[in-house]
């Protein structure tokens, strides 16, 4: 049975605290998942900053713990039967993790795979379609600004915001109660009208109901934890 300390990841990031679970991570919409949830559910880990400028994410080590170089990625040392548990991509972590505490999941079954539903929304539409949208309006905005590659993803985002807006009419969550869809989705909200400039883009303030949902999210004292400090 290997070990944390058998990781070569843990060479790059030598743990303080191996008691713990090991988050490689950086504040983007995907990243701040994973902190978000063990901030929510004070599950304890150790975290390790991935620095995109230095390219820590294709480094032998991290490609060793994820050969698709994305963050996050964790290493639980405390895994199924006591074996520490490698895991990648962010929805699968955050279903490894609501299993592991039983907390942000329902536990009833058909609200379970209801929940897994919208966490698959966002990570197989919202998260590539809002991404796109970043990319060409706000790194390649000189070249892609009023062109249909741009207009493309601009419209397939106005058309998943619409399903969630109408998602959230009557509720305060996707799922009524807080939970890892909700986890997974509003970060990618936040970058819209943050850091991507696209919230005129795409008609976010005639939007009936996901505006208020994001300042409820935001107002969180677990995400305010992890987001980055202003400037």
């Amino acid at each position: 049975m290997m070990r944390l300390q058998d990781f070569p990841v843990t060479r790059k990031w030598p743990p303080r605290h191996p008691e713990r679970l090991q988050l490689y991570s950086l504040a983007t919409p995907n990243g701040l998942k994973v902190s978000i949830f063990l901030e929510e559910t004070g599950l304890p880990y150790e975290f390790h900053r991935v620095d995109f400028a230095s390219r820590d994410q294709k480094s032998p080590e991290f490609t060793s713990l994820n050969p698709n170089q994305r963050i996050p990625a964790i290493i639980d040392p405390n895994g199924p039967d006591g074996a520490p548990m490698p895991l990648w991509e962010s929805g699968a972590i955050l279903i490894y993790l609501a299993e592991k505490t039983g907390k942000l999941m329902p536990q009833q079954p058909a609200r379970r795979y209801e929940t897994l539903q919208w966490l698959m929304f966002q990570m197989g539409n919202l998260g590539p379609m809002v991404g796109q949208v970043g990319v060409f309006n706000k790194f390649e905005k000189d070249k892609y600004a009023g062109t249909p590659v741009l207009d493309r993803y601009v419209r397939e985002t106005v058309h998943l915001l619409g399903i969630l807006d109408r998602r959230l009419d009557g509720r305060d969550w996707l799922m009524d109660d807080y939970s890892i869809a909700d986890i997974a989705t509003a970060p990618w909200l936040r970058n819209i009208v943050g850091s991507y400039n696209a919230g005129e883009l795409v008609g976010w303030s005639d939007l009936t109901n996901l505006p208020a949902y994001l300042e409820r999210f935001l107002a969180r004292p677990a995400v305010q934890a992890c987001l980055p400090a202003p400037g």
